[in-house]
Formats: C-alpha cells, sequence, structure tokens
C-alpha cells in the first residue's frame, strides 16, 4: 500500500519525537520513499542525524538554509508528496495549521498540500482534553486531514490518560488501511491457489510438474494492492510472499491444497484457481527409498480429487469463483457485487 509513495514525515516539539525514528523506519520497511521536515523546537528532542540516516534524505528545517543561502521550495516538496504525516503533532502546531499560521517549512509545506494529511497528536492529559484542543482536532478533520488518535497510557509528566501518540505500528496501520479503502478490492476476501503439487512416490521421490506458481503470485499481489485481503495457497516454491495484506500459505500434495482451500473457501468473496494441480498419484507410497534395479519399474496411480468441482458445490450466491482467467477480463472487474 506504501510501497514508492513519496511520505513526508513532520516531526514536531514532543517528547514523542523519538519514536519518529521507529516511524521512519516502518515507512522505509513498507517501501515508501520518505523526506523529514523538522521544526526548530523539535531539534531538542530528536536529531537531524538520526532521522537522515534512517530516511536516507536531508533532513530540512528551514526555507533558506543557513550555510548554503539556498531556498527551500514548500511547494515543490508539497507537489511531491503522496501523502504527508505529522507524528508527533504539538497543540501549538495544530494550533497553527488550523489558523493558517506560515512561521516554519514544515507549516508551509502544510499549507501548501494538496494530498492526504495525516496527524498523531501528542501531548499531556488535561492538554488534550482542553477544549480548545478538541475543537481544534475536530476543525483540522473537517478540513479533510486524517486523526490518528492519540491513546491511553503513562505520559512524560507522570500522568496516566489518553494523550500518549499512537505507536509507530498502529500508525502505519491506520494509513495503510486508509489508503485501501476506496479502492476496488478494499474489504474483499480473495483466495488463491497458486504452483505445482508433488506427489510422493517414495520418501525422497515424487510426481510434479513444472508450474513455478508465478502466475497466482503475481494475481495475489494485484489482488493486495487493489485493497484486498488475501489467502494464497501455494504449492512447493521459491516465492516468498512479503506484503502484510496477504497470506500465504504453503502446501505439497492435492490432498494437502484441498484441505486448506476448504477451510479459507467459505469466508472468500473471490477464488481464483490457478493452480497446476496433480490429475494423478501413487496408489501406494512405498515406505522407503525404492531402491534402483535392473527390472522396470511399474508405477500404479490413482485419480487426484478435483479440488474445483467439489468446491463448486459450496460456492455460494455472493461468491465469485474462476478457474482461468481470460485476456479480456482485467482484475479491476473481479469485484463481487
Amino acid at each position: 500500500m506504501l510501497k514508492s509513495k513519496n511520505v513526508i514525515l513532520g516531526v514536531t516539539a514532543s517528547i514523542a519525537a523519538y519514536k519518529s525514528a521507529f516511524i521512519v523506519r516502518e515507512l522505509k520497511k513498507a517501501g515508501a520513499l520518505v523526506k523529514v521536515i523538522q521544526t526548530d523546537a523539535s531539534l531538542d528532542f530528536v536529531t537531524p542525524l538520526t532521522l537522515s540516516t534512517l530516511s536516507e534524505n536531508t533532513v530540512l528545517t528551514k526555507m533558506v538554509e543557513d550555510d548554503t543561502k539556498d531556498w527551500i521550495s514548500h511547494v515543490d516538496l508539497a507537489q511531491w508528496a503522496d501523502l504527508i504525516l505529522i507524528a508527533p503533532v504539538t497543540a501549538k502546531t495544530m494550533a497553527k495549521m488550523v489558523a493558517g499560521e506560515c512561521d516554519s517549512l514544515l507549516l508551509a509545506t502544510y499549507l501548501s498540500a494538496k494530498c492526504p494529511v495525516y496527524f498523531a497528536p501528542a501531548m499531556d492529559l488535561d492538554m488534550y482534553k482542553h477544549p480548545s484542543t478538541k475543537q481544534n482536532i475536530e476543525k483540522l478533520v473537517s478540513f479533510g486531514n486524517k486523526f490518528i488518535a492519540p491513546t491511553f497510557g503513562e505520559l512524560a509528566s507522570g500522568l496516566v490518560g489518553e494523550g500518549r501518540m499512537a505507536e509507530p505500528e498502529d500508525i502505519i496501520d491506520f494509513i495503510k488501511k486508509d489508503l485501501s479503502a476506496d479502492l476496488p478490492l478494499s474489504k474483499k476476501k480473495v483466495l488463491i491457489t497458486a504452483g505445482p503439487t508433488y506427489e510422493p512416490i517414495d520418501p525422497v521421490r515424487f510426481i510434479g510438474n513444472h508450474s513455478s506458481g508465478k502466475m497466482g503470485y503475481h494475481l495475489a499481489m494485484q489482488a493486495a494492492k487493489m485493497g484486498a485481503e488475501v489467502t494464497l495457497i501455494m504449492g512447493p516454491s521459491d516465492l516468498k510472499v512479503e506484503n502484510s495484506n496477504v497470506l500465504q500459505i504453503n502446501v505439497k500434495t492435492a490432498k494437502d491444497m484441498q484441505s486448506s482451500v476448504k477451510d479459507h473457501f467459505e469466508d472468500a468473496d473471490i477464488a481464483i484457481f490457478s493452480a497446476a494441480v496433480s490429475d494423478y498419484k501413487t496408489e501406494n507410497i512405498a515406505s522407503q527409498k525404492v531402491k534402483k534395479s535392473n527390472g522396470s519399474w511399474d508405477i500404479s496411480l490413482t485419480k487426484t480429487n478435483d479440488i474445483l468441482l467439489e468446491i463448486s458445490q459450496e460456492k455460494k450466491e455472493n461468491q465469485i469463483y474462476l478457474s482461468k482467467l481470460k485476456s479480456d477480463i482485467p482484475m479491476k472487474k473481479l469485484k463481487a457485487q
């Protein structure tokens, strides 16, 4: 969801600024390109060296660089960004965002932004509960900004209550879910089978095929990109999914795949059967490796169960399932009504 997205992280003067380093790390881990803008006061809480090292970009603080006197264009920054995240954001910065005050590079960039803006407050309990703070949050939301609520916990003052900035992992999850909300397959569960199946002959030999699993793999990645929650049931393959929206279940035999499909089909809105399932299996599996001999070796085969045939009998009206994808059916049309 965040892969190749241009993200600006704004950091303001809060003790929670130490968490901004973890936010940068989570964004980078998700594949985002990150630029950090710090307010002057935030430099007392976290150093630009830390954030520039993690983001792999120079941290920006001023509209005019002290050494070079170069002007940093807030307009260019706002146009570059696919989204802006201000975390932590203080009560003071929120008030300036509401009032339209423009006394820093961060605020100038915010006021120039046309992309989604997320803000995660961090402050003490009484500050967070103050009517002016609540009013400013409501106004920022009314402007179209996305509010990531603080959590209940121990605060820097020693008090316990609301005001603690959300944890970095929760902030990233919030953004991912928000970005996926309007996608074509949002809130849809997609089941995909992929790869070959291996039917054992003895402990070291098997009947198989040359399926790579790439078709199912790429279908799974595309479905996830379109907002779906994907279960990928993969036969023997070197392909490994690294996407939080895709659950990869590795199986070996046709029986294993059938069992896994039955476990997950009921909850699926869409099922795509792209695996190259073996049609036959050995009737009797040798308990030990069969030794080489001068004579011939006859292997008796029996049919495997037809997964698609069995599952089709369990299909509900609101489910879509496909065994082959025609080239004239783009993924964007695979949305259950």
